[in-house]
């Protein structure tokens, strides 16, 4: 790319230059300076430099994805973001796919994204995430009974105990946790207004189970719940029950549907109130989107940790991946194309090679992952997606990975 330099971040030197950009982007209000600093300590951040100031910047961070019942190596890409004058120039593209690879060289297995559009990350190999349904209702709809004690009140001074207990929420399949405290510690500083309220164990030091609210209207809402940590049903139940003491003076609550939980069984009458409050400031509903995006980046690896409850089974896999396009040779790491035999069952594995006895599948990296994560099944994928096989390796497919809908359950 000429005149333009990719390097590492230099707080030094960078610092009001990523500022500007995000400034230029909408993401960075006057006065939450510092805040974005802390959220840059704690990711890998790369820059495109010209004409000596940066003009581009991506940021990744590590943590790990639940699958079944491993935790597998995770990279997460927490910011993408171009100046004004550096549009158009491939550098999303390009530093993005070797911010990628370095997370891959580094070890991440799987990596994953939050998207502004559906389409612009495909080509670097990511395929979309399973619906995510963000829930908006009124406290005093909820159907729940159970008594609740008097919460802790929690503050920005407390997020390293937040941040602890995130980490040990209850787990499910497709949870991504992050390992640097400080992205929790920005996360609270973002918010509008945000406030936590949580519960502590006997010793008064460990943080079991909390809330972190944001309040766009402190008097009568509506409120946000950023994230809801907890580790048995005992303590949701509790939590619900502390949303449900709004319920006087509240009049909207919206989340983001935890794992294992249909929130429409603990309203009253959804339909109604949704009818009621249709188009509204206080608008009851269920909106169902995907966004966020994922893709493999060790297969060997992420086979190995596939456990399946189906009978042995193997086919040649012909795997593609746009993303080596976009990758110099200065990274060993460009994709994961080529040709594999897949054995699955209790004892999953990948291998480089072809068997001309056995059931080709020609697939993409995104569409096996989504497969493969249990975010769609093969059939589904054949219908919409890079994804060509027989009927008879589809139905096989199909019945192996049964496995429960991913969900992060930590936006990024």
């Amino acid at each position: 790319m000429q005149n333009i330099t990719v390097r590492p971040y230099d707080k030094e030197k960078d610092k009001n230059a990523v500022h500007r950009i995000w400034k230029e982007v909408g993401w960075l209000e006057k006065g939450k300076e510092k805040v974005m600093d802390t959220f840059l300590s704690a990711c890998e951040a790369t820059v495109a430099e010209i004409n000596e100031n940066a003009e581009f910047l991506v940021l990744t961070s590590s943590g790990t994805i639940q699958y079944q019942e491993e935790k597998l190596p995770f990279s997460g890409v927490m910011g993408v973001t171009t100046s004004r004058i550096a549009r158009k120039r491939g550098l999303a593209t390009k530093i993005t796919a070797e911010a990628i690879a370095k997370s891959a060289e580094n070890g991440s297995v799987l990596s994953g994204l939050g998207i502004f559009e559906q389409g612009f990350y495909n080509k670097l190999g990511y395929g979309s995430g399973g619906y995510e349904h963000i829930v908006s209702f009124d406290p005093a709809e909820l159907k729940i009974t159970s008594s609740f004690r008097i919460p802790k009140r929690l503050t920005l001074k407390d997020w390293k105990l937040i941040h602890k207990s995130r980490l040990e929420r209850k787990t499910s399949h497709g949870q991504v946790n992050f390992f640097d405290p400080k992205i929790t510690k920005a996360e609270m500083e973002w918010i509008h207004n945000g406030f936590g309220l949580g519960y502590f164990d006997e010793t008064g030091k460990k943080l079991t189970h909390h809330i972190w609210f944001s309040a766009r209207n402190n008097e009568t809402g509506p409120f946000w719940i950023s994230w809801m940590s907890y580790q048995n049903r005992e303590q949701f139940l509790e939590l619900l029950a502390l949303i449900k003491s709004f319920n006087d003076q509240v009049r909207l609550i919206s989340m983001v549907e935890p794992p294992f939980i249909q929130m429409q069984d603990f309203l009253k009458q959804p339909f109604r109130f949704q009818q009621i409050t249709e188009k509204s400031k206080f608008e009851n509903r269920i909106k169902a989107l995907s966004y966020w995006q994922v893709r493999i980046c060790n297969l060997e690896y992420c086979l190995e940790k596939t456990q399946l409850n189906c009978p042995d089974y193997e086919f040649n896999l012909q795997l593609t991946d746009p993303i080596e396009k976009y990758i110099d040779n200065k990274f060993s790491w460009k994709g994961i194309s080529g040709n594999y035999i897949i054995h699955l069952g209790k004892k999953s594995f990948a291998e480089k090679g072809f068997n001309k006895k056995l059931p080709v599948l020609k697939t993409s990296v995104g569409a096996f992952t989504r497969m493969w994560l249990g975010i769609l099944p093969a059939t589904a994928l054949s219908f919409s997606d890079e994804f060509a096989t027989s009927e008879k390796l589809l139905k096989f497919l199909d019945k192996a990975f049964l496995l429960p809908v991913p969900k992060t359950n930590w936006s990024f």
